[in-house]
């Protein structure tokens, strides 16, 4: 189980003036600039249960992904993974614990991956029935087999994502932190990658957080769902609760000579605004639908939580 009570991170940077007088000023005297990634936010995550972590950036979810990765310390707060404090780094914590980052390697380019998956075996110490069964397991479910010894660098975007999420996942962790994994990834790669997880999920039932901002990958991995907004969770629920948050609105997707807009129209406003908005523009093509959860979530980050 994943706890956290009353969590804040402050990160504290100095403000130097441009120029040289800016810079023999510093010398001297310098500014304080302090900014809350993270406001005092709670969290509870249940064992084999799925979030997703939504929010614009610079929002908090990475602070917060580094935080209870051991990552980053708090300014105050509490926060447990398995019981486990993380920023104390315990061995049998990380051992636990997988970290994934979209933009980051942790496999060695030079080499084939199945080398730095040997490397990995002996610093997780699994035992060898085990380590042959994860390789063949997610070598298969990732349909990767062939290209496990070819050099990392001459792989493809897809297949080196493919191989990070291998070395992350070698060693059975019980907590997985996905922070953006198909970022810069095709549709294709994307697709295969969240079926895995998928497939993973079920198969082995880890505690997981996975920020994206691609809403397909929350749609299809995420029951469950925290909207986080300048370090504020402003909504921590199910995913198929946000779209019936508008209530009996609708979208107008409005297209002119010279631009495209959509606005929310309540439902017994929709007639008199139609007709206003081909008063007002120069309309071309009008489509009427439901909120879409794009547009829900667009809305609860912009403006908070609406009454229901």
């Amino acid at each position: 189980m994943i706890q956290v009570k009353h969590l804040r991170k402050t990160f504290t940077s100095h403000v130097k003036e441009p120029g040289l007088k800016g810079s023999f000023k510093s010398l001297f005297s310098r500014e304080v600039r302090t900014k809350d990634a993270l406001k005092s936010v709670n969290l509870e995550i249940n064992p084999g249960e799925i979030i997703g972590l939504i929010g614009a950036n610079g929002a908090g979810k990475t602070t917060l992904i580094k935080i209870l990765s051991g990552i980053v310390h708090p300014s105050s707060g509490e926060a447990t993974v398995m019981g486990y404090v993380p920023w104390e780094r315990s061995n049998e914590y990380r051992r636990q614990m997988a970290l994934i980052m979209g933009q980051k390697n942790q496999v060695w380019w030079d080499l084939p991956a199945l080398d730095s998956f040997l490397l990995l075996k002996e610093i997780y110490q699994i035992p060898q029935a085990q380590y042959k069964y994860n390789i063949e397991f997610l070598a298969e479910t990732l349909m990767i087999k062939d290209q496990l010894k070819t050099q990392v660098r001459k792989l493809s975007l897809g297949e080196r994502m493919k191989v990070e999420l291998m070395a992350a996942l070698l060693h059975n962790p019980k907590v997985i932190f996905l922070d953006e994994p198909t970022i810069g990834l095709d549709i294709s790669a994307q697709k295969a990658v969240r079926v895995f997880l998928r497939q993973y999920q079920t198969e082995f039932k880890p505690i997981t957080i996975l920020t994206s901002h691609y809403m397909e990958d929350i749609k299809e991995l995420c029951p469950r769902v925290v909207i986080i907004k300048e370090g504020q969770f402003v909504y921590d629920g199910s995913l198929s609760n946000i779209q019936s948050m508008m209530g009996d609105e609708k979208v107008l997707s409005v297209t002119t000579q010279d631009k495209t807009f959509k606005v929310s129209i309540p439902r017994h406003e929709l007639s008199s605004k139609t007709h206003q908005i081909f008063e007002e523009n120069d309309v071309l093509d009008l489509n009427i639908q439901d909120p879409s959860i794009e547009d829900v979530i667009e809305s609860i980050m912009r403006n908070g939580v609406r009454p229901t």
